[in-house]
């Protein structure tokens, strides 16, 4: 049993699970009853995602510094007691069952969701 990290709307992999998003806002133009069926996600958690202004900070990353900034902030975020939370459900989750985190960036090394993976491996998640 695992966690995998996934780009949304990408093709599921067999054996992969529940898909979870981690993103801000559902997909634009897509109708919520489709979100699972199209590949997006099948339960919505945002309180995973970064903040609004925080999302801005990390699509504008332009150097290898910025970048680090972001991710620097973003665990800050995610040290909030509800962040915290949800973080060990995963990890202690992910023992008894696979099942998928994903945000829609093209690359995942800089997405918020690179750092998602690290946060799970420090909780004690089983990776993929």
């Amino acid at each position: 049993m695992a966690v995998r990290i996934v780009r949304l709307g990408s093709p599921r992999l067999r054996g992969e699970g529940l898909r979870i998003g981690t993103v801000r806002r559902p997909p634009r133009g897509v109708p919520k009853s489709e979100f699972a069926s199209r590949d997006f996600y099948d339960v919505w958690l945002p309180d995973l995602a970064p903040s609004e202004a925080l999302v801005k900070l990390g699509q504008g990353a332009a150097s290898e510094k910025d970048w680090i900034a972001f991710a620097k902030k973003y665990r800050t975020e995610m040290k909030r007691p509800e962040a915290q939370r949800l973080l060990d459900l995963l990890a202690a989750m992910s023992i008894e069952t696979n099942f998928a985190v994903g945000c829609y960036c093209a690359e995942e090394m800089r997405c918020h969701r690179s750092v998602l993976r690290t946060l799970l491996e420090e909780h004690g998640a089983r990776m993929e």
